[in-house]
């Protein structure tokens, strides 16, 4: 089966280059990969296309940008994969396998923050437990699914925050997720940048705000005020 990797990506011209190049061998391998731009400011559309099979434009937000990248996608398994994160080695053949023998529809990898802060890796431990534990997936997580499973969900709904949390319990009807035990690599930039146990608290309040039915569109507002 084919994969399609779709990155969505915001002003991300200083990384992407290193992002897609470590795709490459995924790409030799016949899987896609598809960048969605959400309106950069910067050379990010330029430099992506040189490194990816297609890249397209979408309105601003991860949810619009991903629903885009797998309108256009033709492979059978749908990869979401944030523009500061990497796959690790062999990732297609870990999705691949463990979805043919597992049965499931979905699934996630474990995952390794990257930064300074030492306690960037207990963080990391606690999210993969959590996550373990509950079924829900976030996007930091490299999220991959089914393609029929996604349509049968409803895509990615359109929230400007918690997308990510919304399409795990959608698709935890059909299965619970296949929880890989490789490691993705994400940028510890955003807990690094407000401070860690400053980020650990605004998300852990942001998660129980949005289970307890608050707007996305007003947590997104109180998670892009903090990063301001």
């Amino acid at each position: 089966m084919r994969i399609s990797i779709i990155v969505p990506a915001l002003n991300e011209a200083e990384g992407i280059a290193a992002e897609l190049a470590g795709l490459a061998s995924l790409r030799q391998r016949g899987h896609e990969v598809i960048v969605v731009d959400g309106g950069s400011s910067d050379d990010t559309a330029v430099l992506a296309r040189r490194a990816s099979d297609r890249v397209a434009s979408a309105a601003r937000g991860r949810a619009s940008q991903m629903n885009a990248g797998a309108a256009l996608a033709r492979g059978e398994v749908l990869l979401f994969l944030h523009a500061d994160t990497r796959l690790p080695e062999n990732a297609d053949a870990s999705v691949l396998q463990g979805l043919a023998a597992s049965g499931k529809a979905w699934g996630r990898f474990d995952v390794r923050i990257e930064g300074a802060s030492l306690c960037l890796p207990v963080i990391a431990f606690f999210m993969n437990l959590r996550s373990r534990a509950t079924g829900i997936a976030t996007g930091d997580q490299a999220i991959f699914v089914r393609r029929e499973a996604f349509e049968g969900a409803g895509r990615f709904p359109p929230l400007e925050l918690m997308e990510d949390i919304a399409l795990s319990r959608s698709l935890k009807r059909v299965s619970r997720p296949l929880c890989l035990a490789d490691k993705a690599v994400t940028s510890g930039r955003r807990w690094e940048r407000r401070g860690v146990l400053r980020t650990v608290l605004l998300m852990a309040w942001l998660r129980l705000a949005f289970f307890f039915g608050a707007a996305p569109a007003k947590l997104a507002r109180l998670y892009d005020g903090e990063r301001g």
